[in-house]
Formats: C-alpha cells, structure tokens, sequence
C-alpha cells in the first residue's frame, strides 16, 4: 500500500486540514500519515480559538513518519508560524521527503489573512523553492509575487514567476476570479494545463482547498504523473462539491466521499 504524510493543522470540524487530507487520503486507497502543526477550536462558522504546536514537536512527528512509514508523496497545509515553517523545511530536508506539494496556506480564498508576515516570508523563502508542486490560490498567488492577479494572463505570469523562484511546477487556484468556471491553471515548467468547471454555486465550500492538495498527494503517492493526478483531482472536488451533505449552518464541508 502507498503512503501519504500530510503537515498540517487539526479542524474540530472535520472539514479542512488533517481531518480532511487523511479522509481523502483513504477514499483514494492511500495510507495516511500525519504531522499536526496547530489545532484550531473551529466550525462551519469559522475559528473560535488556534493553539501552535511547539516547532520540536513538528519535527518529531515528522521524524518518527519518515524513519518508519516513510512516505511516498508528501502534502503541507497551515504550519501558522514562521519557527513552525523553519523546522518543517528543515525536516524535509533532513528526511529527503518528496514529492512535496506545498498549500501555502497564507491567505484565504476570501482574502484574510491566516499567518502573520514572517510566517509568509518563510513559507517564500523556505518551502517554495522545495516544492515540487505549489498549490496557491489566487490570493496567495498574488502575495508571493507581490501583484494583484486579476485574469488568467496574470495567473500565468505568476506561475512563471514563482518556478523562476524554485517551485518545480505550480498550480494557481483561480477560483476567486469568478464567473461561469473555477479555472485552475498548472505550469509544469514547461507547458501550461488548463482545467475549468462549471462554477457550482453553494456554501459548502470549507476545505477545498486543502481536499484538492490531498487528492494530488494520493494520486501522487500512487505514481500517477503530475498533469493526470491534477486533473483526476480536479474532476474529483468537483464531484465532492456537488455531492456535499450540507452539514453545519455556515460553509459546510464537501463530500469525501465522493
């Protein structure tokens, strides 16, 4: 069996983060592991409260993965603090993880800011240049090339950008462009992929991003080629989204299922 490792912080409400990079991990037949960064007190609502977990405590989960179930393709998700990025960098390093997709985790797909500016700096200076696949959406996108990213030529220009800055490929999540679709567009250092859906209008829309990252890392981790895992990937959230329970009175979480 295949194995995945996921980086990441914890979602009381089962929507986003370990919870849902370990559920998608199963539904696609891969073994999940788990590094915890942070735990949130969160819901459909939003977050109640975030507890960092202490950067020594990181790298020993990571650790104890790599010398034992080591991973076949790895995933990182809100790391929330620069000591935090500082010691994952350093353990994946340390461990050779790959492949290794980063979901920057900096920016919300509404625009709020989810880590302070050393944290972003980290994450830009640190794990960026590891990636063999980055996972930004457009906002986060737009921060680490320092524009505001408005069509998909733009997007393109970023993705150009930021595997100029050491990202192996990258795919932009263009879904804030708004409009018909919810285009994504991958850059693989040499061609351009584009994948658009229909836009599915709903509220359960909590923790696709993290979802979509974990379905590449599965597919990753069981040796389908980049292009094919992304849009294998794509197809799926689209499913998940369409197919979600409406669980919770705020932004529920997709079907994992699907």
């Amino acid at each position: 069996m295949r194995k995945a490792l996921t980086i990441a912080g914890s979602d009381a409400g089962g929507g986003a983060g370990i919870q849902a990079d370990l559920k998608t991990f199963q539904r696609f037949g891969v073994y999940g592991t788990s590094a915890l960064t942070l735990v949130t007190a969160q819901n459909t609502q939003g977050v109640q409260g975030i507890h960092l977990l202490p950067p020594e405590v990181v790298a020993a989960q990571i650790a104890s993965v790599a010398t034992d179930l080591r991973p076949d393709a790895v995933k990182t998700g809100a790391l929330g603090a620069a000591p935090i990025v500082e010691a994952v960098a350093a353990a994946v390093r340390r461990h050779e993880l790959a492949p290794l997709v980063v979901d920057p985790v900096m920016i919300s797909k509404h625009g709020h800011a989810l880590v302070g500016e050393d944290a972003a700096a980290a994450i830009a200076e640190l794990l960026v240049p590891r990636a063999d696949l980055l996972t930004p959406n457009l906002h986060e996108a737009g921060a680490l090339v320092g524009a505001r990213l408005r069509t998909e030529a733009d997007m393109a220009e970023a993705a150009r950008a930021l595997v100029g800055r050491g990202a192996r490929a990258v795919l932009i999540k263009g879904g804030a462009l708004g409009g018909s679709e919810a285009i994504d567009l991958l850059f693989d250092g040499e061609m351009f992929h584009r994948f658009a859906t229909p836009r599915i209008e709903t509220t359960s829309t909590h923790g696709t991003g993290c979802t979509f990252s974990a379905a590449i890392v599965a597919l990753l981790a069981r040796g389908s080629p980049l292009r094919e895992a992304v849009a294998e990937a794509k197809a799926w959230i689209q499913r998940a989204i369409a197919q979600a329970p409406g669980l919770g009175s705020g932004r529920g979480p997709v079907d994992h299922l699907a």
